[in-house]
């Protein structure tokens, strides 16, 4: 052999072994290749419900793809909306699951409201899906749970966070529209703060479009942005949230420790936004307000009140009296008032919700008709129980022994709605006295280490 037929022999064995790496590496890349998109679809399908998912494993792989087609197809038909407020537990709309929503149970983290929250655990990863348009029958307005892959026919999809209110009251008014609110602000600074996009308000179950300027404005200041309400605008089409919490039970599981701390945020969020600064040479020694009222349960002789309780005012050294109607402040003259006030003088009602805004440890004195104390049941209790949960000093309260006479027997409730509900308020001068004068006693105490927060934590 000679060396040149060698060499050519050496130069043919390598260009097949180049040959033979080339196609190596195309197989090895196809394979790649391949089994990239295998873990796409199987990642894909692992998003499927459970037990779609199970049956799909069991069928040839030549059908699977349209089989998973069809079955999500039939998953999206077969979503299945339930009356929002559901007519079984009409008897008791309030208690447990209420009749909101009623085929859900709640989730509770320690010290926290009772809440619900889609996508989650509990609800299997599937989004809540909202539908109707009524607003005088919740029975009308309807939801339903539905996977991310399946959402029903026509569904308009919201993007964000979305905050579901529930109230067996009314949003408009400013004491049951905090106690709803508060609930969600203290979820939100659980979750880093987060914000929701748009808010869907309902009413037993009736969808509601607004909300209290007050409120509107508490949580402006709040989440730095006005709080949007979502309009459904059509029957047909159901919105599904992208994430939504629902609160059906305003505040109530919260601890005490949790409501001062979500009072605290609110009132400092409240004087930022008003721009109200924390200068002590801007307030009273001691400030008290009184808080009046028009109509339903205002005094019947307010010059007669207001010269009692100026007559005391003016015998303590520092204290500055303050007359008051909340229906003539603004929202931010509300919060400067409040923060200028040691002691809160005012007749039970909607106004008495901004005694939170005074520094803590202040003080409230509250007076009712006459027929509140046997007839009104808990509801005469709830500006004591916000002077407990906002950290104030519910310093009692005075009912009238007189007033207007009620056709029925004292103890009918008929008499309440009738009579004693919206009736006016007489005065003692002698009792107004000696209480005001024991309450202005205790003030330079109990302010002690309570001043306001410029910072507000969190958030």
């Amino acid at each position: 052999m000679t060396k040149a037929s060698v060499w050519r022999r050496l130069v043919t064995c390598l260009s097949s072994l180049k040959f033979y790496l080339i196609v190596l590496c195309l197989v090895a890349t196809v394979f790649v290749i391949l089994q990239i998109c295998s873990f796409q679809i199987t990642q894909h399908s692992l998003s499927l419900p459970p037990a779609l998912l199970t049956y799909l494993k069991h069928q040839p792989e030549e059908t699977s793809e349209n089989n998973t087609v069809y079955l999500v197809e039939k998953l999206r038909e077969s979503v299945t909306f339930l009356p929002l407020k559901d007519l079984r537990f009409s008897n008791k709309p309030q208690e447990g699951h209420t009749w909101f929503m009623s085929s859900l149970l709640d989730n509770q983290t320690r010290s926290e409201a009772q809440y619900q929250e889609f996508p989650s655990d509990s609800s299997k990863g599937r989004l809540l899906c909202l539908k109707g348009v009524d607003g005088h029958d919740g029975s009308w307005n309807y939801y339903a749970l539905a996977w991310p892959e399946a959402l029903p026919t026509k569904a308009i999809f919201q993007e964000g966070l979305t905050f579901v209110s529930y109230s067996h009251y009314d949003h408009g008014n400013l004491w049951h529209g905090l106690t709803a609110a508060v609930p969600f602000v203290s979820w939100s600074l659980r979750n880093q703060c987060e914000r929701p996009q748009k808010w869907v308000l309902y009413h037993r179950g009736e969808l509601r479009y607004w909300m209290g300027h007050w409120l509107s404005e508490m949580l402006t200041g709040t989440y730095g942005q006005e709080p949007g309400i979502l309009h459904f605008v059509d029957e047909d089409k159901p919105v599904c949230f992208e994430k939504a919490v629902v609160m059906r039970h305003n505040e109530g599981g919260m601890s005490r420790e949790r409501r001062l701390e979500v009072f605290d945020h609110l009132r400092c969020k409240a004087r930022n936004y008003c721009n109200i600064t924390s200068a002590e040479t801007s307030r009273p020694r001691i400030g008290m307000t009184l808080l009046l009222r028009t109509g339903a349960r205002s005094f019947k002789n307010e010059s007669a009140v207001i010269n009692v309780f100026k007559r005391e005012c003016e015998r303590v050294d520092g204290c500055v009296l303050s007359v008051a109607y909340s229906n003539n402040l603004t929202f931010c003259e509300q919060v400067e008032l409040m923060k200028k006030t040691d002691v809160l003088v005012s007749p039970h009602g909607a106004q008495l919700t901004n005694l939170f805004l005074m520094n803590r440890n202040s003080s409230v004195m509250e007076f009712f008709p006459k027929g509140w104390l046997k007839l009104a049941g808990v509801g005469q209790l709830v500006y004591k129980w916000g002077a407990n949960w906002s950290g104030m000093r519910h310093e009692g309260a005075w009912h009238d022994p007189f007033g207007e006479t009620c056709k029925f027997p004292d103890t009918d409730k008929r008499c309440m709605s009738l009579v004693y509900k919206n009736a006016m308020i007489g005065y003692n001068e002698t009792y107004f006295g000696e209480w005001a004068r024991l309450v202005l006693g205790k003030v330079p105490e109990h302010n002690k280490g309570y001043g306001s927060l410029d910072v507000c934590p969190q958030c």
